[in-house]
C-alpha cells in the first residue's frame, strides 16, 4: 500500500476440504497504477533498503504538490489540506494518502535546485527537456537548414482540461506572441470553461509562422486526443491568422473553423489611442476600420476601401504610418479569410484578451529581460509557474480550497462579468444602432456610452475600455444585439449564398464535377445548420433580420442543387 502496488488476491477456503484454499490473483503483477513496477527487482529505485525509506508518490499527486508550490502554498499548509483530503474520503487507501512532510521537502528541494538553463547553448538545452519531459512533447523538429524550429507542448492537465472543456465546445488560437521580445513567437490553444475563463490547453513554439506549419503539429495533437478518448469531438476551432491552414484543421479536427479578429481589433485601437488624441477621431476612425474588413461585399478590391480611408483621415499622419507599414501588406489576406470563413462573435474575445494580459505580465517581466533570447527559458515558465496558475485557478473553482489564493484577474473577465449585468440597465434603440448606454452596476447615477454596438468595433467610455480593452458593457450590449437579431451581418453567409447561385444557374457538365459540386453544397447545408448551434453558444453573431429572407432563399437553393 505504502508503495502504491495494485498486486492484491482473493483466498476461498472449500467447506468440504478445510485443508486446501484457492488463490485467485486480482491483479498479479507488482505495479502502481501508471503501469510501473512499484517493488522488487524490476523497480530500479527499490535497490537494497531505498524501498523502505523513500517510497514513491504519484506522478499526479506530485505535479499537484509542485503546482501549490509555485503558486507559493506553505509546507504547512499543503500538509494540512492534504490530510483534510485524505479524511474526506474515509482515510488512507494508498501511497499518496501517506503523504509526508519530507516528500513535500524533496520536491521543494527539486524546484529549487531546477534551472532552465539544462545546456549553456540553448538549443542542446531545448533537446535535453525534450528528452527527459517526452509525454509532454506532442510534437517536435529540429531547425535546419530546409526546416524550422517546432515545439509542440501539453501536459497531462491540460491535455485533461481540453478533452473536459473541448468536447462539443471550441478550440480558440491566441498566436504570434512575443515576436518583437522573444526568439521565437509562442502560439496557444485556448479552451474556455464555465466561468468564460480562457484555459491554455497547449503551446507551439516555432521559428516559422505558425499557420504555414499548422498542418505539421494539428494532426499529431488530434491523434493524442482521440487516444485518450475516441468519442471526443470539436465543435469550433477559431483561427486569428490568416495564414492557418484551414484545411489541415478542419481535416485533424473534423469541426468548423471560424475566424477570430480579436488580434487585428487589439492592435488598431491600441494604435489609435496612441496617436489620435481628439476622442470623436478616434471613434470615426475605428469605425471606418472595421469598415475596410465588412465591406469587401460592396467594395471588390479591398485597397478601394484603404485608399478611401486614407483620404478622409489624412491629416493623422502617425496612424497612417502605422497602418501603412504593419496592415497594408496584409489587409487582403484578412479581407479574403472574413470572405470565407464565418466570423466569431465577440464573447470570447475577452476570454482570449484576459489570457493575453495575464501571459504579457507574466513573461514580459523587466527583470526577466535577459532571459527572452532563450528558448529553454520560456518553455521552463510555461510548464511551472504559468502552469500552475490555471492549475489552481481550476482546482478552486472545483473543491472550494485555496479560494484566498485566486488570481483576481480570472475573475475579471469582461464575458463572465456581462453575464451579471441586467438586461433592464442596457438602453439599446433598435431604430438608432449608432449608441446604446449601460447604466454603471456600482453608481447608478452614471450611464456609459457604447458607440457602434453589437460590432467587434464597438467602442465605451469607461475607463477600462479607454485602455485599448473590452469592457463588460460592451459585452452586454454584444450579447443583447445577438439575442435581438440586430448585430451586424455575416458577410460569409452572402458569399455562400452567391456560390450556390452560380452553382444553380452554371451546371457543371462533368458528372465527376458535378457530384462533387453537390457534395460540398451538402456540407455548407450541414455548416449552416452547425453555426445555428455555435450562435447559440455565443460563439457565432447571428444575422440581422434583413437577412433572414436570405437565409430562406439559400433553403430553396439547397434543395432545387439537390
Amino acid at each position: 500500500m505504502m508503495r502504491g502496488c495494485l498486486c492484491h488476491f482473493t483466498v476461498k477456503r472449500l467447506y468440504t476440504r478445510p485443508l486446501l484454499a484457492l488463490i485467485i490473483y486480482n491483479q498479479r503483477n507488482h505495479v502502481d497504477k501508471t503501469g510501473s513496477p512499484c517493488h522488487g527487482i524490476l523497480d530500479q529505485d527499490a535497490v537494497g533498503t531505498r524501498a523502505m525509506y523513500a517510497p514513491r508518490i504519484s506522478e499526479e499527486l506530485r505535479q499537484k504538490v509542485m503546482s501549490m508550490l509555485y503558486v507559493g502554498i506553505s509546507l504547512d499548509n499543503i500538509i494540512q489540506h492534504h490530510m483534510e483530503v485524505v479524511q474526506g474520503h474515509g482515510g488512507p487507501h494508498n501511497r499518496d494518502d501517506f503523504l509526508t512532510r519530507n516528500d513535500v521537502r524533496n520536491i521543494e528541494r527539486v524546484i529549487r535546485n531546477t534551472s532552465h538553463e539544462l545546456h549553456i547553448d540553448d538549443a542542446c538545452s531545448v533537446k535535453i527537456w525534450v528528452q527527459r519531459h517526452q509525454k509532454h512533447v506532442f510534437y517536435f523538429q529540429d531547425a535546419s537548414a530546409s526546416e524550422p524550429f517546432i515545439l509542440g507542448i501539453q501536459t497531462d492537465w491540460q491535455l485533461q482540461q481540453m478533452l473536459r472543456h473541448g468536447q462539443n465546445g471550441s478550440v480558440a488560437s491566441h498566436s504570434t506572441f512575443g515576436s518583437k521580445k522573444l526568439k521565437y513567437p509562442l502560439s496557444t490553444l485556448l479552451v474556455f470553461d464555465s466561468s468564460r475563463n480562457a484555459i491554455p490547453v497547449a503551446w507551439v513554439i516555432t521559428s516559422s509562422l505558425t499557420g504555414q506549419d499548422i498542418h505539421k503539429w494539428v494532426g499529431s495533437l488530434a491523434e493524442r486526443l482521440r487516444t485518450k478518448d475516441s468519442r471526443w469531438r470539436l465543435n469550433a476551432f477559431l483561427v486569428d491568422d490568416p495564414s492557418f491552414g484551414f484545411s489541415a484543421i478542419r481535416d485533424a479536427f473534423q469541426c468548423r473553423v471560424l475566424l477570430c479578429v480579436w488580434h487585428v481589433r487589439r492592435a488598431w485601437i491600441r494604435s489609435l489611442l496612441k496617436t489620435c488624441s481628439n476622442i470623436d477621431v478616434q471613434r470615426e476612425m475605428f469605425k471606418h476600420l472595421g469598415w475596410i474588413l465588412y465591406s469587401s461585399r460592396s467594395v471588390p478590391n479591398a485597397m478601394d476601401a484603404v485608399q478611401e480611408f486614407m483620404e478622409v483621415f489624412v491629416d493623422q499622419s502617425a496612424f497612417m504610418d502605422y497602418f501603412k507599414s504593419q496592415w497594408s501588406p496584409y489587409i487582403e489576406s484578412w479581407v479574403s479569410c472574413i470572405r470565407s470563413l464565418p466570423v466569431a462573435g465577440p464573447e470570447p474575445h475577452a476570454a482570449i484578451e484576459s489570457y493575453h494580459r495575464r501571459l504579457k505580465y507574466k513573461l514580459f517581466n523587466d527583470q526577466y529581460a535577459n532571459f527572452w533570447p532563450r528558448i529553454d527559458w520560456l518553455i521552463h515558465t510555461l510548464t511551472t509557474e504559468f502552469h500552475s496558475l490555471y492549475w489552481l485557478d481550476q482546482y478552486t473553482v472545483e473543491t472550494g480550497y485555496f479560494s484566498n489564493l485566486r488570481d483576481e484577474s480570472f475573475s475579471t473577465n469582461a464575458w463572465y462579468q456581462a453575464l451579471h449585468i441586467p438586461d433592464i440597465d442596457v438602453i439599446l434603440d433598435e431604430q438608432n444602432l449608432q449608441v446604446a448606454k449601460v447604466i454603471s452596476q456600482t453608481d447608478r447615477n452614471l450611464a456609459y456610452t457604447i458607440w457602434n454596438p453589437g460590432s467587434e468595433f464597438s467602442l465605451c467610455d469607461c475607463h477600462w475600455s479607454n485602455l485599448g480593452n473590452l469592457c463588460k458593457h460592451v459585452m452586454k450590449v454584444a450579447m443583447m444585439c445577438k439575442n435581438r437579431q440586430v448585430a451586424r451581418p455575416l458577410l460569409a453567409a452572402q458569399i455562400y449564398r452567391q456560390t450556390l447561385l452560380s452553382l444553380l444557374h452554371n451546371p457543371p457538365d462533368d458528372p465527376v464535377v458535378l457530384d462533387h459540386a453537390i457534395l460540398c453544397t451538402t456540407r455548407l447545408q450541414q455548416d449552416i445548420k452547425g453555426w445555428e448551434d455555435l450562435s447559440n453558444s455565443g460563439l457565432l453573431q447571428q444575422l440581422p433580420p434583413e437577412l433572414n429572407s436570405q437565409m430562406a432563399d439559400n433553403t430553396l437553393l439547397f434543395a432545387r442543387s439537390h
